[in-house]
This record gives structure tokens, C-alpha cells and sequence, in this order.
């Protein structure tokens, strides 16, 4: 084998000493050709939405200052700060199935691009071969019966095309976004995951509140029933009194089996997510056991927009499309490949490496299509629309991004009022359940009024858990529309 490649630096240095400076050149014009392409030349379109996020009532003014940092940029583990919540973050990380497929078909797509991205350079092939053949005497030259040996190792390539016109180097730019495209979709896949983790654990969280508010209530009216229904038998309490505070507790072990299913369901959901069941030592207690979230500027949407996976994604298929037209247009002109080998021959295998047995082929060939019937003038104006398709796709992208951080902007803006009001309220029902308690002991007012309040004071608790659960919802659902952790 030394032999042999020796034996072809040779040939290649008589050749570059035949061709000389005229050669030389042409080899250069060559080489340039080869490194162009036929594809448009690209260009970032203009995104179809406002330069700034929408202003009004609804919105906070901390939304249009600046940020301390890009939203893109700040780590999961800095958002969600409770610990449970990491490690359950982790956990999905690790397990979820969803996100191993997307790492799969990373995989997938780069070995793609490695393939496509191989057209580029010819495929040496090292062969060798025997032949043993018996030639009968009426065939024969000699007028005898003789067996004929060929042997031969030869080292070359078959049918490498010249990228004259760019279309490898234009399929290979289009296996190459769509790489980048399918390492976007993990990075989506990632952010939904960690904020649906988030998500699920808070509702969670809320359910379980909502479970030992309900259960409260039931021992406090349990307690009342007893208490009037000993009056009831004594003759101090009338029936109607009895029979209200039977309905109060009835209510209560109804929402305590609703909110004990509802708590077995987000069991369910989170456990999905993370891809096993839900440790006991992870299990939340409450949303007022939750440490606050980080709170977060939006910024301008130029520079939260461009760092999304999912408009980085799109923007990558729109390139790829558009390197796929320089494809298409390269058709149309004539494609050259070579087949060419070196090697020795000889009808000897002990001939082989001796002098005067080498051998060599050089074919190149060159076609031009004629006439297709208009098949590769098709094949471009499918690959011009599919870009339009995928330029569409792209501003559409934009545009449900932009509408996504708006509407998590107007939660943002409102949450905050409607919480301190939520707190108001369950306080001022607070007192008056316990002032109607008060004037029924002392005989001032029917228990009607103390189920009233009670009643009232139960839907107050509930909406300010609802409220908090929105609140810190709407700040997961933020850091997800804004891109967080999308450059981990």
C-alpha cells in the first residue's frame, strides 16, 4: 500500500509540473466555484410586530425599563429558588421521555447533516481483486486449452461530483440549519418542560391548601353541629338552626372528596413529568410554604424575541428552505463527476509489486439536462414557495410570541391589585364570621348570619389562594414567554 501511494505522488507531481502556472490557475477558479452557491442571499425579515410591548391600564410601567439581565440568560436554578422544586425540576430532567426523544433527534439530525455534508469530498475506496478463468481451446489463441489469472489493487474514487454550481454545498447548508433548527426544538422542549414542572407543582401546592382550608372548615362546622344539636335535644336551638349548619358541613366533605381527587390528579401530572413517582419529601405543603419567585423585567421584544427557540427554530427552517432553492437552481446546469483509480495489475499475484505493473483510469463525465419536461423548473418553484411557507411560518412565530409576553405583561399588571383586594376581603370576612358568632352566642342574631359569613369567609380563602396561585403562575408563564434559561 506504501507502494502504491508513493506510486501516486508521483503521477500527481508530473501532472502539477505538466500543468504549470496555466494549471495552477485553473485549479483555483475551480476551487472558488466550488466554495458558491446558487442560494438567495439572506437577510433577517422584519418582524410583523411593534418596535416596544402594548401600554395601557393593564400593563406595568416596569415593563418597558431594561432589565438587569437578558431573561434568556438566567438559569433555571435562579428562578425557581425552592428547593423541592428543584430537585423535582432535576428529576424531569433526567427522566422525561419527551426531552430524551428531542436529544435523540438531535442525534438523528447531525449524523444527517454529516452524511450530506460528506458529498462534498470524494469517497476513496481501496479494492482488490483475483481472477482465475479457463479459456477452452476452440477460444483460445493458441489452439489450446489454458487457464487465465488476473490480479489487481487499485485505490480511487466513483462518480465525485464537482460542486461547480453549489448544489451539495446548498444541500449541505440546508442539512445544517435544519441540525440547528431540531437543537432549538430541545431547547423549547426544555423551557415548556422546567415551567410545566413549575406549574403543575404550584397547582398542586394550591390543591393541598384548598384540601386543609376545606378540612377546617368541616371540623369547625363538625364542632357547631354538635354544639347546637345538643341544644336542638335540650330544647334551646329550633330545627331550622340544626338543619343549616348540617348543609354548612354536608358543603365542606363534599369539596374535601373534590379537592382530595383533585390533589391525586396533580400527583398524577407531576409525576408524568418528572417520568417517576413523586417523592413524599417533595411534596409541596402549601403555597404559603413556596419561597416567592424572582420577579422579571420583560425588556424590548427585539431582544427578547430573537433569543426564543421556537422563532430561532423557525428562522433556521426559513434558512434552510432558502438554501434549498440554490439547489433547485443548480439543476439547471451541467453536473460533472469523475471515476478515477490507481493501482497495479498483473496475471501474477507475485507480480504485483513489481516494476511495470501499474495501471490507472481516469473518466470524467459531464451531463446537461435537454429537455425534463419542465421537471426542474417545477422542482424550483416548489422550493420558492416553501420558503414562503416556512417565511409565513416564521412571522407567525413572531407574532404569537408578542401576544404571549403581552398577555403575561396584563397579568403581571393586574395580579398585584388583585391580590392586595383578595386580602381585604378574606380579612374583612374574617372579623365579620367572627362578629356573627358573637351575636348568635349572645342571641342578638340567627345562625342564618353566622352561615352567611361563614360561607363567605370559605370563598374568600379560596379566591385568595386562587389569586396566589395566578400571581405566581403568571411569573412561571413569563419566564417561559420571555425564553428563560434558553442559553443554558
Amino acid at each position: 500500500m506504501k507502494r502504491l501511494y508513493s506510486n501516486a505522488q508521483m503521477l500527481r507531481r508530473k501532472e502539477i509540473k505538466g500543468l504549470g502556472l496555466r494549471g495552477a490557475t485553473v485549479g483555483i477558479v475551480l476551487l472558488a466555484l466550488s466554495s458558491c452557491t446558487m442560494a438567495p442571499g439572506y437577510t433577517r425579515p422584519d418582524a410583523p410586530v411593534p418596535a416596544n410591548w402594548t401600554n395601557g391600564p393593564a400593563y406595568r410601567d416596569s415593563a418597558a425599563r431594561p432589565p438587569d439581565k437578558a431573561v434568556a440568560d438566567i438559569k433555571w436554578q435562579e428562578f425557581f429558588i425552592n428547593e423541592q422544586l428543584q430537585k423535582l425540576i432535576a428529576l424531569a430532567l433526567e427522566n422525561n421521555r419527551d426531552l430524551r426523544v428531542a436529544a435523540l433527534n438531535i442525534e438523528r439530525s447531525r449524523a444527517l447533516y454529516r452524511i450530506q455534508r460528506a458529498d462534498l469530498f470524494p469517497t476513496v475506496i481501496a479494492a482488490g481483486s483475483g481472477i482465475a478463468q479457463r479459456v477452452p481451446a476452440s477460444l483460445s489463441s493458441s489452439g489450446q486449452a489454458m487457464t487465465v489469472h488476473q490480479y489487481s489493487i487499485d485505490l480511487g474514487f466513483s462518480a465525485y461530483e464537482l460542486d461547480f454550481f453549489g448544489r451539495i454545498r446548498s444541500l449541505k447548508d440546508q442539512a445544517l440549519e435544519q441540525f440547528f433548527a431540531t437543537e432549538e426544538v430541545r431547547h423549547s422542549l426544555q423551557i415548556s418542560l422546567v415551567s410545566e414542572v413549575a406549574a403543575n407543582y404550584l397547582t398542586l401546592a394550591a390543591d393541598e391548601e384548598r384540601l386543609k382550608i376545606a378540612r377546617d372548615t368541616l371540623d369547625s362546622q363538625q364542632a357547631s353541629y354538635n354544639l347546637i344539636k345538643s341544644r336542638f335535644n335540650a330544647g334551646a336551638s329550633s330545627e331550622l338552626d340544626l338543619r343549616q349548619v348540617q348543609t354548612s358541613v354536608d358543603s365542606a366533605r363534599v369539596d374535601i372528596a373534590r379537592f382530595t381527587g383533585q390533589v391525586a390528579q396533580d400527583e398524577n401530572a407531576l409525576a408524568l413529568l418528572i417520568g417517576s413517582p413523586v417523592p413524599a419529601a417533595l411534596m409541596p405543603a402549601g403555597l404559603i410554604a413556596i419561597t416567592a419567585l424572582k420577579e422579571l423585567n420583560a425588556g424590548l421584544p427585539s431582544d427578547v424575541l430573537q433569543r426564543r427557540p421556537d422563532i430561532l427554530q423557525a428562522e433556521h427552517l426559513l434558512k434552510a428552505a432558502n438554501a434549498n432553492i440554490g439547489a433547485a437552481r443548480a439543476a439547471f446546469f451541467p453536473r460533472i463527476t469523475l471515476t478515477t483509480s490507481i493501482g497495479v495489475a498483473s496475471d501474477q499475484l507475485t507480480g504485483l509489486f513489481k516494476g511495470g505493473a501499474g495501471v490507472w483510469s481516469f473518466a470524467p463525465q459531464i451531463s446537461l439536462p435537454i429537455f425534463d419536461t419542465g421537471r426542474n423548473q417545477a422542482n424550483l418553484k416548489v422550493t420558492e414557495v416553501d420558503r414562503k411557507i416556512f417565511l409565513a411560518q416564521y412571522e407567525k412565530a413572531i407574532q404569537s410570541a408578542f401576544k404571549e409576553v403581552a398577555d403575561a405583561l396584563v397579568q403581571q399588571g393586574t395580579l398585584g391589585d388583585q391580590m392586595e383586594a383578595q386580602q381585604s376581603l378574606t380579612d374583612a370576612t374574617a372579623a365579620s364570621y367572627r362578629l356573627s358568632q358573637a351575636r348568635y352566642r349572645s342571641g342578638i342574631a340567627s345562625y342564618l348570619d353566622v352561615l352567611d359569613s361563614q360561607r363567605s369567609l370559605y370563598s374568600a380563602q379560596q379566591g385568595l389562594i386562587s389569586v396566589r396561585l395566578s400571581r405566581l403562575t403568571n411569573l412561571v408563564t413569563l419566564y417561559k414567554v420571555l425564553g428563560g434559561g434558553a442559553r443554558e
